[in-house]
């Protein structure tokens, strides 16, 4: 599953990022949610969380601390899923 987020800060230009497998797993160990939840509904607080760690894994420059990152934000929003079905992409062994 990779999900792509528009984030718009308080003060400078939105931009993009997207999720990838280590953002994802991520989300599930601190939240203790799976995945597969997301589909029905995600919560304001687990797309920052999801935006913090692609900010923090493209290099763009975030507060070390998560609540921070929250106050520069002024907004978030889902722009593009892609769910990642192996069968379908010809890979039947994988996760």
């Amino acid at each position: 599953m990779q999900i792509t987020l528009k984030v718009t800060p308080v003060d400078g230009a939105p931009f993009t990022v997207r999720t990838n497998l280590f953002t994802i797993v991520g989300l599930e160990r601190k939240f203790k949610i799976r995945a597969s939840e997301l589909a029905n509904g995600i919560a304001v607080e687990h797309l920052a969380y999801l935006a913090y760690e692609c900010c923090k894994q493209q290099e763009i420059t975030v507060s070390p601390v998560f609540d921070d990152f929250i106050k520069s934000v002024q907004g978030i929003e889902i722009v593009d899923t892609e769910s990642a079905n192996p069968i379908e992409a010809g890979h039947s062994d994988a996760l």
